[in-house]
């Protein structure tokens, strides 16, 4: 019951920032834990960040601690990250995804909504 748009991809500079927002439409968005990945060309899907439905806890992949932060604003339905030092090898399509469960995950496998993606590229 909810979907999901990303937007805010786009070229940027290696060091440089990005912010990626995903827009929720449905009437539970409160309700779903909200995670992040990408995909490279070739490589398999990989866990970013995630957020619970509450904003009390987050967690990430350790490529990106202290780089990347996700936030949510249920009251908006939109659950962001903000990319810092972002480098060549960051390049790859970032999606938004939806879980309703109790716990955070990083399985891709145990999200039950996702965007279409947004692309990112860093060049060097």
């Amino acid at each position: 019951q909810v979907q999901l748009a990303e937007s805010g991809g786009g070229l940027v500079q290696a060091g440089g920032s990005l912010n990626l927002s995903c827009a929720a439409s449905g009437r539970t968005f409160s309700s779903y834990n909200m995670g992040w990945f990408r995909q490279a060309p070739g490589k398999e899907r990989d866990f970013v960040a995630a957020i619970r439905w509450t904003g009390s806890r987050t967690l990430y992949a350790d490529s990106v601690k202290g780089r990347f932060t996700i936030s949510r604003d249920n009251a908006k339905n939109t659950v962001c990250l903000k990319m810092n030092s972002l480098q060549p090898r960051n390049t790859a399509v970032y999606y938004c995804a939806a879980d309703l469960a109790p716990s955070l995950r990083y399985v891709s496998s145990g999200y039950d909504y996702w965007g279409q993606g947004t692309q990112v590229t860093v060049s060097s």
